[in-house]
């Protein structure tokens, strides 16, 4: 299969659930082609992205230049006529139609949009990652540039934030003409249900973790170590680290050897740098900025509690599911979390971590001092994640199961006439093969 991801960001540290997917596609022996709006700004990269001589097939959506003058992004529009029409002549004059498209048919906006895409086709799956970036796969149908499957993943902030900014029915569209809706959790499916999403179109498909990469690792010995707490998160309001480090300055008051490393980047570092400085835990809390997908396997290898306080923001900016969690049960960690959108799906509280309702500090606190006194706790909650992960978070079975719905889609199979419901439960049984697939009308 030829398959084209939509995504935001390309390579981003952040990203990683997207990554795999693409590895994992690329590894059974399909063509993959990144379309990204931005090569983002974190300081390190994936291994992978060199290994699989990613940038390669990736292509930015920056041709339109939005920060240059307005006359300067007009003539250059322009000049994408004569540099694109012969790549596919119907599509380029379908753009310039201002029945349909108005304004932006007049100032060459959506020949701007889907310029990348030219000469780069024929596609079987278009897979738009977040749910925002599906307007650009119903532009590419309406210009019959793309003629396949099109499949949106829900994430997090595209059913949340999102929503509160733009109104509940900028869906409406690509609920209607979208052919599958992806979402990682239980959680996000009811809110699409809720948003008017036909839920015969919705399969939940979750962020899977290489448990090869991620070894299970007893704890069993350590009970005089000093108790290492991680967390590892983009250094933004829905993280929760704010609270964390109030948590954790709490059980520094009794109980000393502890240290609480935070592996991360983003807009609220100084303030937490800050609140570090308020509590006078320096000593014991540090901010590490930025670290390599290497390196945070490393820190999860050498930590006894992963910490992830997600809330939601005042904007209701919302997580999907960490995936440093599943990384985190792959190696044997127990995590203390939040009662947070899907999060409540993966930990189960009691018997893989904790959880607590969001901001509550002293709760953080309470479970925290929990794990820290109590070692074969700590031992016994970490093997139950690991299970778990196992059992519902294996990348390589999700990547099988990936194929299977892009298959059973471009088939006609994917879709129970008698019952109305995707065959969902047939799925993880029908592995991928390489056989030839007809590219279907869109």
């Amino acid at each position: 299969m030829r398959i084209a991801f939509v995504v935001d960001q390309f390579p981003a540290l952040s990203q990683t659930f997207v990554l795999r997917q693409i590895v994992g596609l690329l590894d059974r022996g399909h063509e993959v082609d990144i379309f990204a709006y931005s090569p983002g700004k974190d300081p390190v990269r994936h291994p992978d992205v060199e290994k699989y001589d990613l940038l390669r097939r990736t292509c930015y959506l920056t041709t339109c230049a939005c920060s240059q003058p307005a006359p300067v992004r007009l003539i250059k529009r322009i000049g994408l006529i004569f540099t694109n029409f012969h790549k596919d002549p119907t599509a380029v004059l379908k753009t310039l139609n201002v029945a349909k498209f108005g304004k932006g048919a007049l100032l060459f906006q959506v020949l701007c949009q889907i310029a990348p895409f030219l000469g780069k086709g024929p596609f079987h799956i278009l897979h738009c990652q977040f749910g925002n970036l599906g307007e650009l796969g119903l532009l590419l149908k309406d210009t019959g540039l793309f003629r396949g499957k099109l499949i949106t993943s829900f994430r997090g902030y595209d059913i949340s934030s999102y929503i509160r900014s733009y109104g509940h029915d900028v869906y409406d569209d690509l609920f209607k003409r979208g052919d599958l809706f992806l979402c990682v959790s239980e959680h996000i499916k009811e809110k699409l249900i809720k948003l008017g999403c036909d839920e015969q179109k919705i399969i939940v498909h979750r962020s899977g973790v290489d448990l090869s990469q991620y070894r299970f690792r007893s704890r069993i010995g350590r009970d005089k170590a000093k108790v290492r707490i991680l967390t590892v998160a983009r250094l933004a309001e829905k993280k929760g680290v704010e609270y964390g480090i109030r948590a954790v300055a709490k059980v520094l008051q009794k109980c000393q050897r502890v240290e609480f490393k935070i592996a991360g980047d983003g807009p609220l570092r100084d303030k937490l740098q800050s609140l570090i400085a308020e509590l006078k835990v320096g000593d014991n809390v540090e901010l590490l900025g930025w670290r390599s997908q290497d390196e945070i396997a490393e820190l999860l290898q050498k930590s006894d509690i992963l910490l992830t306080p997600s809330v939601t923001t005042e904007n209701g900016d919302e997580e999907g599911i960490p995936g440093v969690i599943m990384e985190a049960f792959a190696k044997g960690l127990p995590v203390v979390s939040t009662y947070h959108a899907g999060i409540p799906e993966v930990v189960q509280d009691g018997e893989s971590g904790f959880l607590v309702p969001e901001r509550d500090v002293d709760a953080l606190t309470e479970k925290l001092q929990s794990l820290v006194g109590q070692p074969a706790l700590r031992t016994i909650m970490g093997s139950q994640g690991r299970k778990f992960v196992e059992a519902h978070y294996n990348i390589d079975r999700l990547n099988d199961r990936l194929v299977s719905l892009y298959r059973q889609l471009l088939d006609g199979e994917l879709l129970n006439t008698n019952t109305g419901l995707f065959q969902d439960n047939r799925l993880s049984s029908k592995l991928a093969t390489n056989k030839p697939t007809t590219i279907l009308s869109g």
